[in-house]
């Protein structure tokens, strides 16, 4: 697991850096920081070129720069889904802003005390070695996709279908419980997991979440009963699918 450190303070980045090295020392993780620094550009152009996942990042808010820790995070979990974000600063106010931009962080630690610096770093360290193993151990499949200037992550097990929507341009995702507008081409979806098949020229479903199938109405009702056209040329392909199943 990649370790990121962005930190405009000499002393304390060296001193955030001194603790997770004696730490993976010591505990033998599979873990390395990457890149320490004080130019939160420096992070991003790392991960333009390199295809980070499951990152650990502890970046500083005010980093003195035109951008900040947590619009730092935002771009962070752009491109990296999976990375564990932690903040380190002197400025809980600023918690707020991590649900505004969506960073969805691990932990938020205060700089006050640095004898709790070191133990709060380690625990982040200790969960975020314990959420990889878990995510290795039970893969689930996720559906990533665009929604405005974020990328959210959907588990597919909730996904039942995506439909195109009357506004040009944007589909709908059909989610258990609710659904997802975003901008996007329905002929690029059914590509990205084998259980989305496209069943009509404006709806792709998730075969896992097929529960009914109506031969006589050609159509198809999901697990959440939602209810969904079926092209006629596309039944009998359903229909093998789902009998492999």
């Amino acid at each position: 697991m990649p370790i990121f450190i962005c930190e405009d303070n000499d002393i304390q980045r060296n001193a955030i850096e001194e603790y997770i090295q004696n730490y993976l020392m010591i505990e033998e993780l599979d873990m390395e920081i990457k890149l320490s620094t004080n130019n939160p550009y420096e992070i991003l152009s790392y991960l333009e070129k390199k295809s980070i996942s499951n990152g650990i990042y502890f970046l500083d808010v005010d980093l003195q720069c035109d951008i900040d820790g947590i619009k730092l995070g935002g771009q962070i979990r752009n491109k990296d889904i999976g990375g564990k974000i932690i903040f380190i600063t002197t400025h809980s106010e600023m918690m707020y802003f991590t649900f505004k931009y969506k960073v969805e962080a691990m932990d938020y630690i205060l700089k006050d005390d640095m004898q709790d610096l070191q133990k709060r770093i380690i625990e982040a360290l200790e969960q975020a070695s314990t959420h990889y193993q878990e995510d290795k151990n039970n893969p689930e499949e996720r559906l990533k996709i665009k929604v405005g200037s974020k990328i959210r992550v959907f588990p597919m097990k909730d996904v039942m279908f995506i439909e195109t929507s009357h506004v040009p341009h944007k589909l709908v995702l059909h989610l258990d419980q609710s659904t997802v507008e975003f901008y996007g081409k329905i002929n690029d979806l059914e590509s990205i997991s084998n259980s989305l098949l496209r069943t009509h020229k404006s709806i792709i479903l998730n075969v896992e979440n097929v529960s009914a199938l109506n031969r006589k109405n050609y159509e198809v009702t999901m697990a959440n009963g939602e209810v969904c056209p079926i092209a006629m040329r596309k039944f009998s392909t359903l229909n093998k699918r789902l009998g492999s199943k």
